[in-house]
């Protein structure tokens, strides 16, 4: 029996005793989309570092000269190289920083320089109302899960899963980022495909583990910081969504004790297709007597019931797309693609 099928035959069986109880962990109902403006030759970004210190202010230097060459005015967030341990400054100080771009009317758009860890600490020190005022693009990933989330699930605002500023701004990120971002366009995103001498494609390729194709509102992000975040108000609800998926430097039984962790809390069940991105540095501990990759997500996704495949150019990698957390899509395991259906921005 598929897993959804016995959810369902259980909850009937026992319907007498749950009737009217909320599901542990379950989202409020997410506020209706907010589409940010498009970004264009001279808007002003800023640039904040909610989460991970950066050391080196030479980073920053590059960070700005990369939005300069894409038509960009960077601003400095004050406390942009502040640091507090492996923190980017205190959580106050970081929290102002994202309070301070989001209320300030001339800012376009907020990009995140890094990652790391941090900013589920901010969440009790935002301002969402703010936020919820001034609509703009924010960006980021990793660790940038939890704000790309906890924002949309709070204010409605549609925000990009993308490059950090200390990513690899190739053309294939690049391209994705203009497409989604400053045209405003609804692309189909697909992996790169190139043989290069070889007689068979050999890299990015994709997987499918349910075939199908489904539409549903894009949500997901980095898996160990979206599960650390489950059961607080700043999750989105992900009944019908497009869920997506990425890690780095999982040992494989994390990844499947990560993946448990959604499936009880309920959101494997509650959505209408998965794609799983890159789990970069996920192999298994030793060669005997491990699950694979692999084996893992055919566990617990293949038996949804829904459209799943793997392999999607999300996470960790050089290059990249750039998925609008909020907007709706449609995926089809048989062309391997990611097919917006709606502009992200206005």
């Amino acid at each position: 029996m598929k897993r959804r099928a016995f959810a369902r035959s259980a909850a009937l069986g026992t319907a007498g005793l749950t009737l009217g109880a909320a599901k542990p962990g379950a989202a409020a109902r997410t506020p209706e989309p907010v589409k940010p403006r498009r970004l264009r030759a001279g808007s002003r970004v800023a640039l904040v570092n909610p989460a991970g210190a950066t050391f080196d202010g030479q980073d920053i230097e590059i960070v700005e000269e990369r939005l300069a060459a894409l038509g960009l005015v960077p601003i400095r967030g004050r406390h942009l190289l502040d640091r507090h341990g492996y923190l980017a400054g205190t959580d106050e100080a970081r929290a102002a920083d994202l309070n301070e771009m989001f209320a300030d009317d001339t800012v376009d758009g907020v990009l995140a320089v890094r990652g790391g860890w941090g900013a589920a600490r901010l969440l009790h020190l935002l301002d969402f109302d703010a936020v919820a005022a001034n609509p703009k693009v924010f960006l980021g990933y990793s660790d940038i899960t939890t704000l790309l989330l906890a924002l949309h699930a709070r204010t409605g605002l549609v925000t990009f899963h993308g490059p950090v500023g200390t990513s690899e701004w190739n053309d294939f990120s690049v391209g994705a980022l203009r497409a989604v971002v400053f045209e405003g366009t609804a692309p189909t995103l697909r992996n790169p495909v190139e043989r290069g001498s070889d007689l068979a494609v050999t890299e990015d390729r994709p997987r499918v583990i349910t075939p199908g194709r489904a539409r549903g509102r894009l949500l997901g992000g980095n898996l160990t910081v979206l599960a650390s975040i489950l059961g607080s108000p700043y999750v989105p609800d992900w009944s019908g969504s497009i869920l997506f998926l990425e890690d780095v430097g999982e040992a494989v039984y994390r990844i499947d004790r990560l993946l448990t962790q959604l499936a009880l809390a309920g959101v494997l069940d509650s959505v209408a297709g998965v794609v799983f991105g890159k789990c970069t540095d996920c192999d298994p501990d030793s060669a005997y007597g491990s699950l694979t990759l692999p084996e893992v997500l055919e566990h617990h996704l293949g038996g949804l019931d829904v459209p799943v495949w793997a392999g999607g150019m999300v996470g960790h990698i050089p290059r990249k797309w750039t998925l609008p957390v909020g907007v709706e899509a449609e995926i089809d395991t048989a062309s391997a693609t990611v097919r917006l259906l709606e502009p992200a921005v206005v």
